[in-house]
């Protein structure tokens, strides 16, 4: 057996002793487990979480209206139509974006349980966000990232996420795309014996709690009312199950919650030749798609994002309407921010155009800006890497081959995801991890809770499938 094999082999008791979870207790039968409980069992109260993050300054961040941006969505829509946007300015946070919720709390078990750092796999904001809350509980970190292609070159959202990391004290170990990131991620946890600091465990998305809680009663305070509409950029699910869970807890339970993603369904995300062929890491499809259809798919045995349980609709929409709506808020509003949050604002300014007049939206979040992130380190990195970038029409974008910019509000769109496919693809990828088509009553019960459906539909899914 190579030591790749071997670590592989022990991955799950590797993982087991790095989170502190014990899984088997949350296990019913073949596919089904007690979702809920393990929430409620491994998690923290509401109360709890908020005293946490007070803690350390994580959250109760500004909930903006967007009056210019508002004024802009009236006169482009047609008559009667035309809903206000706000937005939950997350960038307020110690790091510069929600994620320090989520890490929050994570961090704070890890302390609690006497481990002596933690470890992050993130080629994102989290990884600034862990390791700004591991210096808070003078703890060490380190974060893994995918950084490279294997000409070694980075994407510069990626480069400049590093270097946040290292701000905050964390030992960063930067990888080519490929396979190895998840061994070299085991090897570290059994060499170290620090805290698993996963963003799919139940402590990671009860922080994200907090940020549902805080609109629902900023949009109670600021209307009267609960938001008729929650956006959320989507890519592992946390983000919109923490919010929705947030949101219900203090009784929105009509808000409807829309993802929203950046259409890069034509990359494939293990690629090393379409690794640097996207113009931005996060919140596109490349891991929106096949976290909702599967997101046991993660580095715990039991994923506590469970996107489709939450979400009523999903949109995509283009990298060029992405960078559009950077500008928009920049020049608008004068809130430089971005990329990830601007892309359910994109989405936000295209649904708003299309809802009665005086319908509230809430884009859920912002992050901080920085070099690397900024639309014309981006666009000159596309450029350099033989990617077209104009002017033109959505319906003309290909993602990996060009940028289309709109060149008016009036241009921003999108493209809705059929959610019975994705609920069909979710009942394939347990067909094929099970390895059975017929399923108990238990498994039935879960499933029926984890698509959001009745028993009519997931037997005509399971049909069809």
């Amino acid at each position: 057996m190579t030591a790749y094999q071997s670590v592989m082999a022990r991955k799950n008791e590797i993982m087991k002793k790095a989170v502190g979870i014990d899984y088997d207790r949350f296990e019913l039968e073949g596919c089904a487990f007690d979702y809920e409980r393990m929430m409620r069992e491994v998690g923290y109260s509401l109360d709890e979480i908020k005293g946490i993050q007070q803690r350390t300054r994580v959250g109760r961040t500004p909930l903006i209206e967007l009056r210019n941006i508002n004024r802009l969505i009236k006169q482009i829509s047609p008559a009667g139509k035309g809903g206000r946007l706000f937005l939950k300015d997350e960038a307020a946070n110690p790091s510069g974006s929600f994620k320090d919720r989520r890490a929050s709390v994570s961090v704070y078990q890890a302390a609690k349980l006497g481990y002596k750092g933690v470890i992050a796999a993130t080629s994102g904001n989290y990884g600034a966000a862990v390791a700004s809350q591991a210096a808070k509980y003078g703890l060490k970190s380190i974060i893994v990232q995918e950084t490279f292609d294997s000409r070694f070159v980075g994407q510069p959202e990626i480069v400049e996420k590093a270097r946040a990391c290292e701000a905050f004290g964390a030992e960063v170990v930067q990888l080519s795309v490929g396979p190895e990131l998840f061994y070299y991620f085991l090897v570290l946890l059994e060499e170290t014996n620090y805290f698993n600091a996963s963003l799919y465990t139940p402590f990671g998305i009860a922080g994200i709690e907090t940020l549902g809680s805080e609109i629902g009663e900023q949009m109670k305070d600021l209307t009267g009312e609960f938001p008729d509409y929650v956006v959320v950029t989507h890519a592992g699910g946390g983000n919109l199950t923490g919010t929705a869970r947030g949101l219900k807890r203090v009784g929105a339970e009509r808000t409807k919650f829309i993802a929203a993603s950046v259409d890069l369904r034509a990359l494939h995300m293990a690629s090393d030749v379409d690794f640097n062929r996207k113009s931005f890491t996060t919140g596109h499809t490349g891991f929106g798609i096949p976290f909702a259809t599967f997101p046991d798919r993660s580095d715990v045995p039991r994923n506590a994002a469970r996107p489709l349980r939450y979400m009523d609709d999903y949109l995509m929409i283009t990298q060029g309407e992405v960078f559009y709506t950077t500008e928009m808020l920049a020049q608008l509003e004068g809130l430089q921010r971005g990329p990830a949050g601007n892309t359910s604002l994109c989405a936000a300014v295209a649904l708003a155009r299309e809802v009665p007049e005086g319908t509230t939206l809430v884009v859920q979040e912002t992050e901080y800006t920085g070099a690397g992130k900024c639309p014309t380190a981006q666009l000159t990195f596309a450029k350099s890497n033989g990617i077209e970038v104009r002017h033109g029409r959505r319906e003309d974008s290909v993602p990996g081959k060009n940028i289309l910019i709109p060149r008016n509000p009036e241009e921003l769109g999108y493209e809705r995801v059929d959610m019975d496919a994705l609920r069909a693809s979710y009942i394939k990828q347990v067909i094929k991890q099970y390895q059975k088509t017929r399923f108990s009553e238990t498994e039935i019960a879960f499933l029926q809770e984890d698509c959001r459906i009745d028993r009519q539909t997931l037997e005509h899914l399971t049909e069809k499938v």
